[in-house]
């Protein structure tokens, strides 16, 4: 078994941020899943592991700071941050055009996809140096590399800068032993996707050279690899993981 580690998983309670969480548990690592939705308590019960949830909107900065002061208090630390929780507004299952998206929308996108993970890894990276070792994994999007006809420019926007923000600490923060990379999921089979019109699903995935979504635990899976004692020389990458749709 992996050398058990404190991970904290955002987004934890349904989805791609499940699958991870799963697999960190079958690990036997000890987990606080953060989520807006309540419903995290009872997925951190489910996994029958050492594992806790904890409500929190990625949105506050005043609760970001709790979250980062509980993980504290409740695991000691944390060894491992996973960035994953994200919002994709859509209209009728449709992307909002530039020209469509109000102030308000576009700064909660941002607040969520990228400023969150931002003071998540601020708070959370000074503990890590002390111990000499840290895993920060982002959870980025395909649309953060190319333009994706389903995404909205808000959130192509903030998953470009959570690819920025992710090689920068990751320049930052090697020579203490913590490592940063993103995974940047193409489509896959989630609640998130799946709030698209069934015509931007069928266009999407017939784009895709495999012809079919991913699946979250083929996310989870590359997670679990740069989280490991394995990809301590893997820094600043951006892992493509999307059935061929965008080859760079």
């Amino acid at each position: 078994m992996a050398t058990p580690r404190r991970v904290l998983i955002t987004g934890a309670a349904s989805g791609i941020g499940l699958a991870i969480a799963r697999a960190f548990a079958a690990q036997g690592h000890r987990l606080l899943l953060a989520d807006v939705n309540d419903s995290v308590h009872q997925v951190a019960r489910d996994l029958a592991t050492d594992a806790s949830g904890h409500t929190v909107d990625l949105a506050d900065a005043a609760q970001l700071a709790a979250l980062a002061r509980h993980a504290t208090s409740t695991l000691g630390g944390v060894d491992v941050l996973v960035n994953n929780a994200g919002i994709s507004p859509k209209r009728l299952g449709l992307p909002a055009k530039a020209t469509e998206i109000d102030l308000a929308e576009w700064e909660r996108v941002l607040r969520i996809n990228l400023t969150a993970p931002f003071l998540l890894c601020a708070a959370l990276i000074p503990g890590m140096q002390a111990q000499r070792f840290g895993r920060i994994v982002d959870i980025a999007s395909r649309a953060g590399r190319t333009y994706v006809p389903p995404a909205g420019s808000h959130y192509a926007a903030s998953k470009a800068g959570l690819i920025g923000l992710t090689r920068h600490l990751a320049g930052e923060w090697a020579a203490a032993g913590i490592t940063a990379n993103c995974l940047t999921p193409g489509r896959v089979d989630t609640p998130l996707a799946n709030q698209s019109a069934a015509v931007v699903q069928q266009a999407a995935v017939a784009a895709i050279s495999v012809r079919r979504a991913g699946t979250p635990d083929e996310i989870a899976a590359a997670a679990l690899y740069l989280a490991s004692d394995a990809a301590a020389y893997v820094t600043g990458i951006c892992l493509d993981v999307n059935g061929g749709a965008f080859m760079s």
